[in-house]
């Protein structure tokens, strides 16, 4: 095998590992950003699970974070959530859900 080939699955697998990485970081992002806002909502221990699980299921629905934010966002209309608070509570929960898996 070449250095070339060599080099080439290197970087697959690198590539394959960080997507994975970056897959486990957004569901317990998600997780925690479901967590977060079932108590805003009042959720009981059986309605925070199913509501955790839509916030994650909401991600599947397009590339990137804003379906999450759209689902979260529309689901606390009534609770005077900024935009900006909401976008700064998703980033920290990020940071959250990174070191996890550090």
């Amino acid at each position: 095998m070449s250095s070339f080939d060599e080099r080439q699955k290197s970087f697959e697998k690198k590539f394959a590992h960080d997507e994975e990485l970056q897959f486990k970081v957004s569901a317990r992002r998600n997780k925690y950003i479901g967590e977060w806002a079932s108590k805003i909502l009042g959720y009981n221990l059986e309605q925070e699970k199913e509501y955790i699980q839509s916030v994650i299921k909401a991600d599947f629905a397009e590339a990137g974070d804003e379906d999450v934010f759209r689902k979260v966002k529309e689901d606390l209309k009534n609770n005077n959530i900024s935009d900006e608070d909401l976008r700064n509570k998703m980033d920290e929960l990020n940071e959250k859900a990174k070191s996890d898996f550090s």
